[in-house]
């Protein structure tokens, strides 16, 4: 059984991530600072798969790890997803985003190689691209960042980049598009409150969970609405596990793009979750979000071709998925 450690195990893509990982027999070591992600989807794991399976840690990446890789020797890689991720707030808090997305890793992958652990995939952007020059966008985009966030995420490449250079760190470094839905089951979902992210905020609009206000300013599209490629997160966290096997099997550091290759703007996401909860939406406009891009679509060719990789769930399957998330725990996760 190999042993895993995920930092960020209680956010949302990172429960999703420790439940994948433990579906596939993997040993699990979590850790979060719980600023932002829950004990609780943890606790429920840590119940259905015991504590030989699975551990969990209170820790934040900027302190000494010391203890944790004292406590847990011999892991076989790190799945690195802990950051934080609103494009929004980092154009407001820059200094936030630098403190613990790029010190955080920093101090991470020190400890990483002092135990010589040194396999990492990492949870990175599109927003390293910034404005799509052309789409689909693909790995050789040109990398202009436009937020801080997206700033944050590529100096992280950079810090990995050479680390792998001087073979003190393997990387597989992928970059997400739009992640969205729960896992299949609707054991564990999105819990963000607030969150920043349109398709939770206009499920629980549609459900009357809370208030929906659309925050984008006009664009360049068909309906004046951003386009986004929305990604599942089961079909994200199966792309970590064919990153890993990858990374294993070659030893190749490698940049790959994780999206579906197609779009959706705002308006038509509104207009499915209407559909599919029989709910019209009022919709009312908010501040609008800094740091918006019009369009970003992934070309994913080179994860379908390096990691035998391709979306498995429609956009549906995860509004469905979410929907039954939200229905199931109208308040999410409790802290």
């Amino acid at each position: 059984m190999e042993k895993i450690l995920i930092t960020g195990a209680g956010g949302y893509i990172g429960s999703n991530a420790v439940y994948a990982f433990l579906q596939k027999g993997f040993e699990v070591v979590g850790i979060d600072n719980f600023s932002k992600g829950y004990r609780q989807p943890l606790e429920l794991l840590q119940q259905k798969f015991g504590k030989d399976q699975f551990r969990f840690y209170e820790y934040d990446l900027l302190t000494d790890l010391s203890q944790l890789f004292q406590q847990e020797k011999h892991i076989d890689a790190t799945i690195h997803y802990a950051a934080f991720c609103d494009v929004n707030e980092s154009m407001q808090e820059p200094q936030k985003y630098f403190a613990n997305n790029v010190a955080g890793s920093k101090n991470l992958f020190s400890h990483l190689i002092k135990a010589n652990s040194p396999s990492v995939i990492f949870s990175s952007t599109c927003a390293v691209y910034g404005q799509a020059q052309y789409v689909p966008v693909d790995e050789n985009h040109p990398i202009q960042p436009l937020s801080p966030y997206g700033a944050s995420k590529r100096i992280v490449e950079e810090m990995l980049e050479w680390y792998g250079k001087r073979e003190l760190l393997q990387y597989v470094i992928l970059r997400y598009f739009n992640v969205t839905g729960a896992s299949d089951d609707g054991l564990i979902g999105d819990s963000k409150k607030p969150s920043s992210l349109l398709i939770p905020n206009v499920i629980r609009g549609a459900l009357g969970i809370a208030s929906f206000s659309l925050t984008y300013s006009p664009v360049d599209t068909k309906d004046y609405s951003p386009v986004r490629d929305f990604i599942n997160v089961v079909d994200l966290n199966t792309v970590h596990l064919k990153a890993l096997d990858y990374l294993e099997k070659t030893g190749k550091n490698q940049i790959i793009n994780v999206g579906t290759g197609t779009g959706c703007s705002v308006l038509q996401i509104v207009k499915m979750v209407e559909k599919l909860t029989g709910v019209t939406i009022a919709l009312e406009k908010a501040m609008p979000r800094r740091g918006e891009i019009p369009v970003m679509i992934a070309k994913n060719d080179k994860a379908q071709h390096l990691l035998h990789w391709q979306p498995e769930h429609s956009l549906e399957d995860s509004l469905r998925s979410l929907i039954t998330w939200y229905q199931k725990r109208p308040e999410g996760w409790q802290s």
